[in-house]
């Protein structure tokens, strides 16, 4: 398995800049203000041949904490206990502070190796800049600086000297990806927790808590799965700070990597012109969909039955995917959505005979013609696979150009009627045929063959009937 490297710290020391520089990704936000990362942030890093998994936390911070500081404080302390190693970075400019210390205490007492990153060294001498930090009794202090990866190797190869090479372990892009998507506090975190059976993410009553996509993976009945918790979109002109624009594109960035997306609705919300928005994004990017309507309990009938028919009349577009009515916080009605979740992933992968297609547009046909266009009769003629996830159906014909959206609709209806798809868009891309005698250019004089049967026919009937 692979060994789990675990990055701590105070506030603004750099660990998300670290973490992306170890995984070459952009998955952790980074921004010059500290409190910014909240939520563990697992990724992938390899060094000499050797991978491993690195877990972005939090800032520690001692004194008095704030209810949402102490959740925090707590996720990071989740992720000490699951660490092979604590990487512990500091401010090379800043030297160590009281935080510095009471941190270097902390993890005195854990039974972890512990290696010591003083970052942002660059631009000064090595040994001088990381000359306080010795003080802190936690072995050699490392030079590093995250933003121009300088001395992460060195580092990496140290505090990963003792493993082994690995056995068998959890690819990056290994399983089904299902990201969760919806607008702020509508409990996209407290499914992420039912969903694992423990407090993965912090959770508070506070809209937008979460503020970057976190990449769980997770392992269900031998089944693979990576969980991206997201965070809420708001309207547009409602979004003022810069880092929640961020996270918007962080959202929808999780959902275009996503196989399968978690539209997660609140019931005692109404159904907003943001939410239709946001559905209209997914289904746009082609992603299969389940949807979720959380907070159920303790609605009254004549709510509920209200929240249903608001489905059905402003998300008349997503009625291929049947809504799922649960309460996270509550955990009911949770063990339906990884059967749901398996079925729109099956279905956007689902293959699509030829002979079946071909069949199936005849009978489309015959039961529903397209229209006629300037007096001209639209004619699709066959029909194949063109790609999946989501299944595309490439058809030919003549006018097909022409085809209108509403046609375009019916036979993709067919297409997820026949084949019993669920929870997937289907894509119908029309092509026209070329002319194939377009160019060519044509003459009524006889060709050399010709003319020569002509004269043979005309020297027997001079020989026989003259």
């Amino acid at each position: 398995m692979k060994p789990v490297v675990v990055l701590v710290g105070r506030p603004n020391v750099g660990k998300s800049t670290l973490f992306n520089a170890l995984t070459r990704s952009r998955q952790a936000l980074v921004a010059d203000m500290p409190g910014l990362t909240r939520d563990r942030q697992y990724g992938d890093g390899r060094v000499g041949g050797r991978p491993y998994i690195v877990v972005d936390t939090g800032g520690m911070v001692r004194g008095d904490q704030d209810p949402l500081t102490a959740l925090v404080l707590t996720q990071t302390r989740q992720a000490l206990t699951e660490a092979d190693v604590v990487v512990y970075v500091t401010d090379g400019r800043e030297g160590p502070n009281a935080d510095d210390w009471a941190i270097a205490d902390l993890l005195r007492t854990l039974n972890r190796r512990v290696f010591l990153a003083v970052n942002k060294t660059e631009g000064l001498e090595a040994d001088l800049a990381v000359a306080e930090f010795h003080a802190l009794g936690l072995g050699r202090p490392y030079a590093i600086a995250a933003t121009h990866n300088r001395g992460l190797e060195e580092l990496m190869t140290a505090a990963l000297a003792v493993f082994g090479p690995e056995d068998r372990s959890f690819e990056p892009g290994d399983g089904m990806r299902i990201a969760l998507a919806g607008r702020p506090n509508v409990g996209k975190s407290t499914l992420v927790n039912a969903l694992l059976g423990e407090d993965r993410v912090v959770v508070s009553e506070v809209p937008g808590t979460t503020r970057d996509s976190v990449h769980i993976p997770f392992e269900r009945e031998g089944k693979r799965y990576i969980l991206i918790d997201t965070a809420g979109v708001r309207r547009r002109s409602h979004v003022t700070d810069p880092l929640e624009r961020h996270s918007v594109a962080k959202t929808l960035q999780a959902v275009d990597e996503a196989h399968v997306v978690l539209l997660v609705f609140d019931a005692r919300e109404e159904i907003s012109e943001q939410d239709v928005t946001l559905a209209g994004h997914v289904l746009a990017q082609g992603r299969s969909i389940v949807l979720v309507v959380n907070k159920w309990e303790g609605l009254e009938a004549s709510r509920r039955d209200w929240i249903k028919r608001e489905l059905s009349r402003k998300l008349p577009f997503l009625a291929f995917a049947p809504p799922h009515f649960i309460s996270a916080l509550e955990g009911l009605h949770i063990g339906p959505l990884f059967p749901a979740m398996e079925r729109a992933y099956r279905s956007g992968g689902r293959a699509l005979p030829t002979p079946q297609l071909n069949r199936l547009l005849k009978d489309a046909i015959a039961a529903t013609a397209p229209p006629m266009v300037r007096g001209r009769r639209i004619k699709p003629k066959f029909a194949h696979q063109g790609g999946k996830h989501p299944p595309r159906v490439i058809v030919h014909g003549n006018l097909v150009n022409e085809v209108p959206d509403a046609w375009r609709r019916y036979l993709a209806q067919r297409v997820r009627e026949h084949f019993r798809l669920e929870g997937t868009p289907v894509e119908i891309e029309f092509r026209e045929g070329d002319n194939p005698f377009a160019g060519r250019v044509t003459s009524s004089a006889p060709t050399a063959r010709q003319e020569a049967k002509r004269r043979r026919l005309k020297r027997f009937r001079k020989a026989h009937y003259e």
